[in-house]
């Protein structure tokens, strides 16, 4: 029986933070529950208008972008006995945290960038961040961007810590426009189109007749 409970538990969707390098998992953040909606966009990479020709071609991957709301609530775990302590005291501010250090660089690199600053050092690299993986599924497994980010707290506990709220999430996915070819982001990339080829391919094409032809317009 156990084993079938654990067969039939649903997945959840969320964000692996990866060593763009080595591949290291740096940390792995679960959403709570699975956003109901999941809302997506693609947007053809054409070129820019100008020659007769030029509407047929493509200059890369279509842009794709991820729009979805997580809802966080620790009111089931605030009332378990067991109650993770650093919810109780916290409430969900170690949640959020997770997810907003996303966009954030470490406070390490703002420091060690500061004393080049000090030191007179003409160029500072820009700080590179984690390689951010959206996994919804193991089918679906993209790098991504975080374009957008949103929190509504709801509700409280008398100390003021949220223990409700709703996370807005845009994110864009990055092809091999955005990365060079031979990045790891690129690879996951490259994995996602052929996976999706894979998919259209099962199933079968239309028929001239179905759409009222009797042959090639």
């Amino acid at each position: 029986m156990s084993g079938l409970a654990s067969a039939a538990a649903p997945l959840k969707c969320g964000l692996v933070l990866t060593d763009p390098v080595t591949a290291a998992v740096k940390r792995v953040i679960v959403l709570q529950y699975t956003p109901e909606k999941l809302s997506r966009s693609l947007t053809p990479a054409a070129p820019p208008a100008g020659g007769r020709s030029e509407p047929l071609r493509l200059t890369g991957p279509a842009a794709e972008t991820f729009k979805l709301d997580a809802i966080l609530d620790a009111t089931d775990q605030l009332a378990a006995p067991s109650a993770n302590p650093a919810v109780v005291e916290f409430g969900l501010q170690p949640a959020l945290a997770a997810l907003e250090l996303v966009l954030y660089p470490e406070s390490g690199q703002l420091e060690n960038n500061n004393r080049l600053m000090d030191m007179g050092t003409l160029e500072i690299v820009p700080m590179e961040s984690p390689l951010i993986l959206f996994v919804w599924s193991k089918t679906r497994i993209l790098p991504v961007r975080i374009t957008e980010f949103s929190v509504t707290e709801e509700e409280f506990d008398p100390a003021l810590n949220p223990i409700r709220a709703r996370v807005s999430m845009g994110m864009k996915v990055l092809n091999t426009s955005d990365l060079p070819f031979r990045h790891r982001g690129s690879a996951l990339f490259m994995n996602h189109l052929v996976r999706k080829e894979g998919l259209a391919r099962k199933i079968a094409t239309g028929t001239l007749e179905e759409l009222g032809l009797g042959g090639p317009p």
